[in-house]
């Protein structure tokens, strides 16, 4: 817990170890740090609201511990300086907070293989830096959000093994840096849009295991 007297602490990278700990309040009185890198340990429980005083954190990488509890507003709200936000393969649960539209430098969004609730954010729409979109192996449900076709930017949209359900919005075609989406393992339904056949930079599209209808577009 001493570390947070490590005031002009710019980055701490941890990873790969065997920490088997909880995440110390202290580490929120580093307020200097840019980078923090935990992934790849046994760390456990909930992320401490310390962590929102890291007003300049740009790059976030707690992923594949065994980390849960929500992820609060109070975070996302001060974190506005993200780049990459990687929480992939732990706990978490909860919805996914509006305030994610916030982070407008965001890069990366990793969140998949967690047990994340309720529907996606239309507001990560705002994200227009967004170059990755990993929500996958959740338990998200309701529509894709239409200002999902604001991400232009985007390459990667991984909504795979969710609870999903609704047709897909023709605005995925506004999508066309995508070089792979990947929407199998939900519920949706309806025809395939036309304006899928827009996304020609694509390399791998997968929609198995879902109950869409009707043809497919022909120009695809």
């Amino acid at each position: 817990s001493s570390i947070g007297q490590l005031k002009n602490l710019q980055a701490l990278d941890l990873r790969i170890n065997r920490l088997n700990s909880t995440i110390p309040s202290e580490l929120g009185l580093c307020t200097n740090l840019t980078y923090l890198a935990l992934a790849l340990n046994s760390l456990t429980g909930p992320l401490p609201l310390s962590l929102s005083s890291l007003i300049k954190i740009s790059d976030l990488g707690l992923s594949d511990n065994s980390l849960s509890g929500q992820i609060s507003p109070h975070f996302i709200g001060n974190w506005t300086g993200l780049t990459s936000l990687q929480l992939q393969n732990n706990r978490f649960s909860g919805r996914i907070p509006s305030e994610i539209g916030l982070l407008l430098n965001l890069n990366i969004l990793f969140l998949y293989n967690n047990q994340f609730s309720g529907t996606i954010p239309p507001e990560i729409g705002n994200l227009q830096s967004l170059t990755v979109l990993d929500l996958s192996g959740n338990q998200l449900s309701g529509p894709i959000p239409p200002k999902l076709g604001n991400l232009t930017n985007l390459r990667m949209l991984q909504l795979f093994s969710n609870n999903l359900s609704g047709t897909i919005p023709p605005e995925i075609g506004n999508l066309t840096a995508l070089t792979s989406l990947s929407l199998n393992g939900n519920q949706f339904n309806g025809d395939l849009p036309d304006e899928i056949s827009n996304l020609s930079n694509l390399q791998t599209l997968s929609l198995f295991t879902n109950k869409f209808s009707g043809i497919i577009p022909r120009d695809l």
